[in-house]
């Protein structure tokens, strides 16, 4: 028991340190979880020579090391979330008769990750390994929704960041803030029409431990054959669906 608190402390540091966008002085890593300024170097001397923080001397700074590369590039080998994702997913589809899809986000974009397609249903333009602009898809508003809003702004500074597919959607940081703002409002993000002439989808996003979305669920149909009331209760199936993988994600 007495290694549990160390290591609780050790990931600490590496979660604080994945999230800045530089390497950061010993006097404020310590700030930031809550420890001595003596423990906080013992600790990030022992991370070093484990290679998961790398001392910086001439800036007097740490950090990460080549081995949290190594965690991360085994956490895209083994695609944990995809395999998390397959059964909920299948059991979405069954519920609701409707393909069902996980994106991920890649830049401005949308990248599908796993498709199941629903019996009988037609192939969709959301194949896995597709990328598709987030601000069109159901699954990328879903995902910008979550985002803060520096960051949003940031991948979408004016007009030419917009492209378009079917004449359709937000084409300027104006219109796309009104979508976000539409779609936190109502828990889910939708869209029709916008990716495929009609088709229309239904999103919510899957959030990790800070509340960062990490991918978006979403289910696609035919748009002139779910009324109003049906396509709310699909996405109730959807958030829920969204909040099991979010749960998993965390280990819960």
């Amino acid at each position: 028991m007495s290694q549990v608190p160390a290591a609780t402390r050790a990931l600490r540091v590496l979660r604080f340190l994945a999230g800045q966008p530089e390497p950061v002085a010993v006097e404020r890593i310590a700030r930031e979880v809550g420890l001595p300024r003596s423990s906080t170097y013992h600790l990030l001397q022992a991370m070093a020579d484990e290679g998961f923080v790398v001392h910086l001397p001439d800036e007097r700074r740490f950090g990460l090391g080549v081995a949290a590369f190594e965690v991360g590039s085994g956490y895209a080998r083994q695609a944990p979330l995809q395999r998390l994702a397959r059964r909920p997913l299948a059991a979405l589809v069954d519920r609701t008769g409707h393909s069902a899809h996980l994106a991920v986000p890649h830049g401005r974009d949308v990248l599908y990750v796993v498709e199941e397609r629903a019996p009988g249903r037609p192939p969709l333009v959301t194949d896995v390994g597709v990328r598709l602009p987030s601000h069109l898809t159901a699954s990328g508003r879903a995902i910008l929704a979550h985002l803060p809003t520096a960051q949003v702004r940031a991948l979408y500074p004016d007009r030419a960041a917009f492209v378009d597919r079917t004449g359709v959607g937000p084409g300027s940081p104006t219109a796309l803030r009104s979508v976000m703002a539409a779609t936190r409002q109502r828990g889910y993000a939708v869209e029709d029409g916008e990716v495929t002439p009609g088709l229309a989808s239904v999103a919510a996003a899957v959030v990790d431990h800070n509340g960062l979305p990490v991918a978006g669920v979403a289910l696609t149909y035919p748009s002139d054959g779910v009324t109003e009331r049906p396509s709310r209760q699909l996405a109730e199936e959807v958030v829920a669906t969204a909040g099991v993988l979010s749960r998993r994600l965390r280990g819960r």
